[in-house]
């Protein structure tokens, strides 16, 4: 959300896939989120859709939603890049430690490689309660 933000205030053009409508989305993968992201997630949402810049893909939600949504946004770059003639470059935000064959973000990282697409990865410190530091 941030990103998708701070892209709108410097006048960089997003496009927006989501699985299912916005407000399941919001209620499913936003507000259910530690932090106020409704409020930033609603306006980001209004501005890229003024665009005509949101998909959704009307998909049941679930696991298999999101992953399908994943390779809807490779999909979506490479048409864009292609169409605007610039090079398409994925970035995943994440710990760096795969949770087995259910992490959608290692594989969302993994599709975007397959179709040779530079994968940058944005490291963060993520630490639960009880979670050890090794």
């Amino acid at each position: 959300m941030l990103a998708l933000s701070e892209a709108g205030n410097l006048g960089i053009r997003r496009r927006v896939v989501l699985p299912f409508d916005r407000s399941q989305f919001r209620e499913t993968s936003v507000t259910d989120r530690p932090g106020d992201w409704g409020r930033l997630y609603d306006s980001v949402l209004s501005d890229v859709e003024k665009n005509c810049d949101l998909v959704i893909m009307r998909m049941t939600p679930g696991d298999q939603a999101y992953a399908a949504a994943n390779h809807k946004i490779i999909e979506e770059a490479l048409l864009l890049g292609q169409e605007l003639q610039f090079p398409v470059t994925a970035v995943i935000v994440w710990d760096g430690k795969s949770r087995g064959t259910q992490d959608l973000t290692e594989e969302f990282g993994v599709s975007a490689r397959e179709k040779n697409i530079p994968v940058l990865e944005v490291m963060t410190l993520r630490k639960s309660l009880g979670e050890s530091d090794d």
